[in-house]
């Protein structure tokens, strides 16, 4: 087990100790205020964490407190992960970003697209042309999620068991069958619609690699990094640091919920939001992304590669908040921000409501989790906590708010 520490002082890295100090006043008093049950926040600059701090409890009930151990549910920031696993393969030759999805997965071939009705008098045309590799890193391929409630193919998803964005009892290879039977709501690559495309990819690394995700994660990414709690499950000893899992109440208070099981490996491994891991593992990540590939020696990626993944591949340059007023489109936040190959980038950050450096790249997960990279100050900052919320707690915009401002040279 290894845990985050810090390893400089704030201003030794041109950061401002005060205004950090703002920052856990800020986190604190969502604590207090019953907003949330407890925080991990921490900052690195030139890779060297600067700032650490823990407070509240990891499970209310039990009174346990929040370490630098703690085990979290990461949710959507698993699918950074997946995009690394497949960006890998592409290097290896085994996928290319341009390759027909049909190629690995020949149960999404001749895709059909939504062109008006609902229910059973739902009418399809073919599809302009194949779901790509680089359609789903990008979610332009034109999936959905089913908890959304704004386009009539949501309902599909609904229909066909995919609430949770797999049918009940399902395994990677029988959820591929049930996504491939629904229609896109768009021809591939002309439109952005975050969606279940990561579980997708996380089919295509399995077969294009001829191992199981998990075994590719853990031996590919998990162990050359030393991420040692990252994983689809939890051990034993794992599940004694892993925090409980709150939902948001109607009055923004929390109350605890039920995640996803985590003793034992699961039967349908999620390359979008099936992770746990430690806020050690998260700092691996980040770094590696932030050295462009490379990690104490062990190297993942080519620069080249990297720097494909963190820019924006959204049709014409766009920022998400140009594509519709769905729900993950329609945020205040997206202004200015674009989509790379499973990271947000910031694209114009004057537009964007929270200070954000060009080129800024990370992402969130649903209980309130995230992580970011900002090359041009040299900062990284994640986020940990355990909130499901039913409305956003807009947490996010103000850690930037006050990240940023602590940035002195």
């Amino acid at each position: 087990m290894a845990q985050l520490r810090q390893e400089v002082d704030p201003g030794g890295v041109g950061l401002d100790a005060k205004a950090l100090d703002r920052l856990d006043g800020y986190l604190a008093h969502l604590v207090d205020a019953g907003r949330l049950p407890g925080f991990l926040v921490s900052v690195a600059r030139g890779g060297r964490i600067a700032h650490l701090t823990t407070y509240g409890l990891r499970d209310v009930a039990a009174g346990l407190p929040v370490g630098t151990d703690t085990v979290w549910r990461i949710y959507s920031m698993t699918k950074p992960v997946t995009a690394v696993a497949v960006l890998m393969l592409v290097e290896e030759g085994r996928l290319s970003l341009d390759d027909p999805l049909e190629r690995h997965l020949p149960v999404f071939a001749g895709p059909r697209v939504y062109e008006s009705g609902s229910g059973d008098d739902v009418r399809t045309r073919p599809a302009a042309g194949p779901i790509r590799i680089r359609h789903l890193l990008t979610h332009t391929a034109g999936l959905t999620f089913a908890f959304y409630h704004s386009h009539p193919v949501d309902a599909l998803y609904r229909a066909a068991g995919l609430e949770s964005s797999v049918p009940a009892g399902a395994d990677l290879t029988r959820t591929m069958e049930v996504y491939a039977s629904l229609p896109l709501q768009f021809d591939p690559g002309t439109q952005w619609n975050y969606s279940v495309a990561s579980n997708v990819l996380g089919r295509v690394v399995e077969v294009a690699s001829g191992q199981p995700l998990d075994t590719f994660f853990a031996e590919r990414i998990f162990r050359p990094l030393g991420m040692t709690d990252a994983g689809f499950c939890v051990n034993d000893e794992q599940a004694g640091r892993l925090a409980e899992l709150y939902g948001q109440t109607d009055d923004g208070g929390i109350e605890p919920i039920t995640g996803l099981p985590l003793h034992g490996r699961p039967r349908f491994l999620s390359g979008s939001g099936g992770l746990v891991a430690s806020a050690h593992d998260v700092h691996r990540f980040m770094e590696l992304l932030r050295r462009r590939g490379e990690l104490d020696g062990t190297r993942l990626l080519s620069p080249g590669t990297v720097d494909l993944m963190t820019s924006n591949h959204l049709p014409g340059n766009a920022d998400l908040r140009s594509f519709g007023s769905r729900p993950a489109h329609d945020e205040p936040g997206n202004d200015g921000v674009g989509f790379g190959l499973g990271v947000s980038v910031v694209i114009d950050p004057e537009r964007t409501q929270a200070p954000s450096g060009p080129g800024t790249f990370g992402w969130s997960g649903v209980a309130t989790t995230t992580f970011w990279v900002d090359p041009g100050r040299d900062l990284t900052l994640q986020f940990m906590t355990q909130v499901r919320p039913k409305r956003s707690l807009r947490i996010f915009p103000e850690l930037k708010r006050l990240v940023h401002g602590a940035v002195v040279d």
